[in-house]
Order: C-alpha cells, then sequence, then structure tokens
C-alpha cells in the first residue's frame, strides 16, 4: 500500500504529535525534501541528528520532539527549515550560543 503523505526517508518523526524530524542523514543545502507530498528547499546544511520543522511553527509556537514540548520558537519557521538555537528557545534551560569574539551569550 502507497502511503499517502509520503516524507523523506532521511528523516525520523520520533512520536506522531512532534511538529520536527530528527535528520537521520545529512540533508544540503539546495536539496530537495518531501514532507507529507509537499516539497521543500533546504537553505542550510541540516548535520545528522538535528530537528526539522515538519511544518510551518510560528513565533512563540512549541517545540515537540518525542511527544513533549522542548521549546518555543523564537520567530516563524517555515516547514523543511533546521530547527536549532538561532530560531528556538529551551522553555526549561537557558540558550547559549557562541557569539563572535569567542563568548557565550545567553538567550
Amino acid at each position: 500500500m502507497k502511503d499517502p503523505d509520503p516524507t523523506d526517508p532521511r528523516l525520523l518523526r520520533l512520536s506522531p504529535e512532534d511538529n520536527v524530524f530528527a535528520a537521520a542523514r545529512p540533508i544540503e543545502a539546495g536539496e530537495t525534501i518531501l514532507i507529507a507530498s509537499q516539497r521543500a528547499t533546504v537553505t542550510e546544511r541540516i548535520p545528522t541528528g538535528f530537528k526539522v520543522a515538519a511544518r510551518a511553527i510560528r513565533a512563540g509556537g512549541k517545540i515537540l520532539k518525542w511527544g513533549a514540548p522542548i521549546g518555543s520558537a523564537t520567530r516563524d519557521i517555515a516547514a523543511g527549515e533546521i530547527v536549532h538555537v538561532h530560531n528556538m528557545k529551551s522553555d526549561y534551560l537557558p540558550t547559549y550560543t557562541f557569539e563572535e569574539g569567542h563568548s557565550y551569550v545567553r538567550h
């Protein structure tokens, strides 16, 4: 039987409630991926294990992985876009990023 909503086999949904996938393999910038029968072009390299939006997530929306909220979107995130510290924050732990000048900044 054919999958009614095929998704790229490099993307793993860890729980049915999740709005992100985990990348099973690296996906290069410029590649086209299929998410629930919809095509999306990857705008930046997605390393193995990183999160990928399964659908559009509005700013302030919860990021769900393993069926549990792990943080909130800090801006609108498009389906197929990498989800990481540049567009999400933890709701439970401080988020740190490495800024120019070699110092960590808490968000």
